[in-house]
């Protein structure tokens, strides 16, 4: 008699894989990421302490500032962790409901930073576009509101994510081709059709990112229609400067997100370990360069920096 095709029962834990092809290079990769880490915890921290302690920035625009450093440091927090464990002491075993828990952190985190680069171009084209009314327009009732709305919107997004993936059964196969655990990563390696999965990941990306930017977009050719209606080539300059911090920071998040993207979905020969690093920058480089440009870019906090220096 034929011997039953049993399929292996999942052990309960997953493998993170780390950076394939790059295991000489591990120690190098573990110095880089720890100074990454340091940095952007400490210059999160530095912001998050500035914007607290000065009372002269508890405005609208900082306080948005604030949510997106907080958003940062805890993004950071939840991932970085884990690949220096990889890196330093090739720990690659993640416990099921630790990988799940990361996962739903991560991917929380990262929608929210991009409800809050809309909220803060919106500020900004409230304060050029409407300076008079900016104070009337966007009070703290109105900051409350769109930040419960960010709240809710991730949940909304990420609660129909964690229902489908729990749903998933995982057998012996349980080799996850990252160093953290990412949503997709993740479903490729149930055992169970995944196409509900895939359809919802794709129309999440579509619909937050792609309308995130649409919003972010408008909002800034409305900012620059009223800039060159200025009569005053210095006064559209330093209007215009205002805005250089939002706009690198959008960079900073959305062009390693769209390259990790059309990597991960097009350009499928590209070796792992480069989708997978593309993958960490969209994650790690936004809380590392935020508070660097903010403090560089915007006087009240470059200010406040060289005080507590100089003391």
């Amino acid at each position: 008699m034929a011997q039953a095709n049993v399929t292996s029962p999942f052990p309960g834990y997953f493998i993170l894989v780390g950076f394939p092809g790059l295991e000489d290079l591990y120690l190098y990769l573990a110095c880089f990421f720890t100074v990454l880490y340091v940095v952007s915890t400490t210059g999160n921290l530095t912001l998050l302490s500035i914007i607290k302690i000065d009372r002269s920035l508890h405005e609208p625009m900082y306080i948005f500032l604030f949510m997106l450093s907080t958003t940062d440091l805890l993004l950071s927090t939840f991932l970085t962790p884990k690949i220096l464990e990889i890196l330093w002491v090739r720990r690659h075993e993640t416990s099921y409901e630790a990988c799940l828990t990361q996962l739903f952190l991560i991917h929380s985190f990262a929608t929210t930073e991009s409800f809050i680069l809309v909220a803060m171009a919106f500020d900004r084209y409230v304060a050029i576009c409407h300076p008079l009314r900016y104070f009337s327009i966007i009070t703290k009732g109105v900051i409350i509101k769109i930040a419960v709305c960010g709240v809710i919107r991730t949940e909304a997004i990420m609660v129909p994510i964690m229902y489908l993936l729990k749903k998933l059964p995982f057998c012996s196969n349980n080799i996850i081709h990252h160093s953290y655990c990412e949503h997709m990563a993740v479903v490729k390696l149930a055992c169970a059709d995944t196409s509900i999965n895939n359809i919802y990941g794709i129309i999440v990306m579509l619909v937050t990112s792609l309308l995130d930017l649409f919003f972010i977009t408008s909002s800034y050719v409305l900012i620059l229609r009223a800039v060159l209606r200025l009569g005053s080539r210095d006064a559209r300059l330093k209007t215009l400067s205002t805005c250089t911090s939002h706009i690198c920071v959008m960079l900073a998040f959305y062009v390693p997100a769209i390259l990790s993207s059309i990597v991960y979905r097009v350009l499928t020969n590209v070796p792992l370990h480069i989708h997978i690093l593309l993958a960490n920058v969209y994650l790690i480089l936004p809380p590392l360069i935020n508070p660097i440009v903010y403090g560089v870019k915007t006087k009240q906090v470059r200010r406040r920096l060289l005080f507590i220096f100089k003391l």
